[in-house]
């Protein structure tokens, strides 16, 4: 019987509710029933199990059944209705405790994103959801065709494939702004290749971009932004690789750190294409088919299937407009880097 034994207070006035009701044959009363909830709300806010709860009152009956000439029916009927009052406060309570959780969960990782909060205070919640801000840490982003939430089924399955494989290692798994992230330890690129991995899998092709590393309780943030600067870039780009390290694309950034620069140069370079017939996209797209199928002809007609001789046309032609040849080095890296800042900068959908 010891594994029944709760504390006593858990069940005051049951004994008497069960004489009562074997003298009245009645059911249990409003406030009856309310006390019940209450206890059964307390129990769960000690940390009392719901079986253990249950239990002691079964085992409590045995000892208190009444031995006036009432029905069992009436005695067995007190106890249900006791027991399920014990068991709805308790799972109220859970509830409760639940949605305070994920308020606690959802305000935490808005303070951390957005870099709100006092960075102290940031930290020490910080390690109630399993993260240690002193150290370094990166944040992966996935983007699929639908937007994500914290109960979504993709997200659950993506969780338990970390968990899984990596059980509890300082990883926390969210939702921001219909996206998933993935936060985890610097030194351990492993688990945000997994989740890039499954959440590309999950999201049926969508793309993850994965932030640098970045240390203290501000680099969360850091690597978050590297990380949705990077899905930016990618669609800009036209990137069509699922997975993009910021690392791997500081290029474009540095780039465009002087935009004003960058737009004189795509003024200068390619302005002379808007003059062309069909206007200046088509030959665009010419150069960079041709810049990306590493200048052999056959293959970037190929990509714009065109025939070699089209492609020659254009590429003649955008000499004749630019006065830059695309097949010769020394005006090669000029002519990419302006086809590289007409993407970033939307030209020519854009007045520079």
């Amino acid at each position: 019987m010891a594994e029944y034994e709760i504390p006593e207070h858990y069940l005051a006035g049951y004994a008497q509710i069960l004489a009562d009701v074997s003298v009245t044959g009645r059911r249990l009363t409003r406030d009856e029933l309310t006390s019940r909830r209450g206890l059964g709300e307390q129990a769960a806010e000690a940390g009392l199990g719901l079986r253990a709860l249950v239990s002691g009152h079964l085992a409590a009956t045995r000892v208190a059944w009444p031995h006036a000439p009432a029905s069992v029916d009436s005695v067995l009927a007190a106890v249900q209705q006791a027991v399920d009052a014990l068991a709805e406060g308790y799972e109220r309570a859970q509830r409760l405790a639940v949605r305070q959780e994920e308020a606690a969960r959802r305000e935490f990782i808005d303070d951390l994103l957005y870099g709100r909060s006092d960075l102290g205070r940031l930290a020490e919640r910080a390690e109630r959801f399993g993260l240690r801000l002193s150290h370094a840490h990166a944040v992966a982003v996935a983007q699929g065709p639908a937007a994500y939430d914290e109960g979504d089924a993709v997200l659950r399955r993506v969780e338990r494939s970390l968990i899984a494989r990596f059980s509890d290692r300082s990883i926390l798994l969210t939702t921001k702004g219909g996206r998933m992230l993935c936060i985890a330890p610097g030194d351990q690129a492993e688990i945000l290749l997994h989740f890039a991995k499954q959440a590309y899998a999950a999201t049926d092709g969508g793309r993850v971009a994965i932030g640098r590393p970045q240390p203290g309780p501000g680099g969360v943030v850091q690597s978050y932004e590297e990380a949705l600067n990077t899905l930016d870039l990618a669609d800009r780009m036209e990137l069509d690789a699922p997975v993009l390290r910021s690392a791997d694309l500081l290029v474009y950034p540095v780039l465009t750190r002087d935009r004003q620069a960058m737009a004189d140069l795509v003024h200068s370079a390619l302005g002379p294409l808007t003059t062309a017939r069909g206007g200046p996209q088509p030959l665009l797209d010419t150069l960079t088919a041709y810049f990306n199928s590493g200048c052999i002809a056959a293959e970037a007609a190929r990509r714009l299937s065109l025939s070699v001789r089209a492609l020659t046309y254009r590429l003649e032609r955008i000499h004749q407009l630019t006065g830059a040849n695309p097949a010769d080095p020394d005006h090669r890296y000029m002519l990419q880097t302006a086809v590289i800042g007409a993407r970033l900068l939307d030209w020519p959908a854009k007045t520079l």
